[in-house]
């Protein structure tokens, strides 16, 4: 019955987008979410096969589910003190998603655990409507290198395309996991990564003569697919006190987007890239724990996602590998980055646990990238988390989490400057800039 049941909610488990580690979220499952996303030497929840998999041997039977709701707010604008007519600002739309999550785990022998975590890895979604450039010659045939710029008639959008500029990218994995005590302090574990992503671009006509395949690079509704990875992990209580923990996720090699051939680098390539963390975890006292993760996230596994955006000029300038969708094309530049999780948690009572935390990410995005990132600003660093379980007997208990990442800017030369011959002095500015916040309750029962 209960096999039966989470095959069922995996199938129905809708997709949403969301970012505040780059594109990865802050923290998976409730537990780790109120403490910033602090896990990874931290037992007690199902969460392992996002967190890391060797806790699972620790987390005894139990089965959990949850939803979040995720609100990011992100506005984009150009300054052209060039009079060209390109000046604009818009703030997106489709502020509300909710992302579920949900997690398993049974221990087959006292020393082997069975189980499976399901989770929103990441993703980005903006929404900007339209109509921002009313000037049917702000966005006509470009006058420097290349053809990048749109032909149509205005309106246009933020980046000379037609209609809405919407972007939208989720992530869904599925980790089964299995977890060894080598003895009972120490676990070792696995989960082999199964990840499904959907993708669709809408507004991006004014780049179609930048690629290699001009008819793929926008409004060709949602594509998908899938691919294979693995996560592994090891947890170690070293004294009664200090418990140690690290996890590694390889990469996971998705099949590329064939709809969108002509956007993303190799072809549609868009992988998952590889991360990997060490934790450690300070019970001072019963009622008492702090966490504290490292993690590295490598975006630079990903040539559509790490690959500079100035590339496209080389396209411009007749290197066909530079454009979008070229086997080294433009992509939009992000950087590895290194995340900061510190989590604190106190039992007040046989009833309430309280957790707060603190989460600070690198920025991924540099100012020389801002143009291509209007569509994906993933500038958030700091997070404040706030957390709490409510035990409602013996088998059941509720947990909620609050996240509030501040907001954050980045501002650089626009890509445009480059289409104008330098008589023109052309002298684009833009800004992206965004804040977030989100609010989830999970259910947990212990059998």
């Amino acid at each position: 019955m209960q096999k039966r049941l989470i095959a069922a909610l995996v199938a129905a488990m809708p997709l949403a987008a969301h970012a505040t580690d780059g594109y990865f979220s802050h923290g998976y499952g409730m537990v780790a979410k109120g403490m910033g996303g602090a896990s990874i030497a931290v037992t007690g929840d199902a969460y392992g096969g996002a967190n890391n998999p060797a806790t699972m041997a620790f987390a005894g039977n139990q089965f959990s589910l949850g939803i979040d709701l995720f609100s990011p707010h992100r506005k984009s604008e150009r300054t052209d003190g060039a009079g060209f007519g390109l000046d604009a600002s818009v703030t997106s739309d489709s502020n509300y998603f909710g992302i579920p999550e949900m997690a398993y785990n049974t221990m087959i022998r006292p020393d082997l655990s069975l189980g499976v975590t399901v989770y929103g890895n990441g993703g980005m979604n903006t929404d900007y409507a339209g109509g921002q450039l009313p000037s049917p010659g702000a966005c006509g045939p470009a006058t420097g290198p290349g053809t990048g710029f749109n032909p149509s008639p205005g309106p246009y959008n933020l980046l000379c395309g037609n209609g809405r500029l919407n972007m939208d990218l989720s992530q869904l994995v599925v980790a089964p996991t299995i977890a060894w005590k080598i003895n009972p302090q120490n676990s070792i574990g696995i989960a082999p990564l199964f990840a499904y992503q959907r993708f669709k671009m809408e507004g991006l006509q004014a780049f179609a003569g930048l690629s290699t395949s001009p008819g793929n690079v926008s409004n060709n509704g949602y594509d998908s697919s899938t691919g294979w990875g693995v996560r592994v992990g090891y947890y170690g209580q070293i004294t009664p006190q200090i418990a140690v923990g690290a996890t590694y996720a390889s990469k996971i090699s998705m099949g590329g987007f064939g709809k969108y051939q002509g956007l993303f680098a190799e072809s549609g390539g868009f992988d998952i890239p590889s991360n990997w963390g060490v934790g450690v975890a300070f019970t001072p006292a019963p009622e008492w724990l702090f966490a504290l993760d490292y993690e590295r996230i490598n975006y630079s596994d990903v040539h559509s996602v790490s690959n500079r955006s100035n590339l496209i000029l080389q396209c411009a300038g007749g290197n066909p590998s530079a454009c979008l969708g070229g086997s080294n094309g433009a992509g939009f530049g992000w950087r590895d980055v290194n995340v900061v999780k510190l989590g604190v948690q106190y039992k007040l009572n046989a009833q309430w646990t309280l957790r707060a935390g603190y989460n600070h990410t690198d920025n991924p995005i540099e100012p020389q990238d801002v143009t291509f990132n209007i569509i994906a600003p993933g500038v958030v660093q700091d997070h404040a988390t706030l957390g709490a379980t409510y035990k409602i007997d013996a088998q059941n208990d509720v947990t909620g989490a609050f996240m509030y990442a501040f907001n954050n800017s980045v501002s650089g030369a626009s890509l445009f400057n480059n289409f104008f011959p330098p008589s023109m002095q052309a002298s684009m500015q833009e800004k992206i800039q965004m804040y977030e916040w989100s609010i989830g309750v999970q259910w947990a029962h212990h059998f």
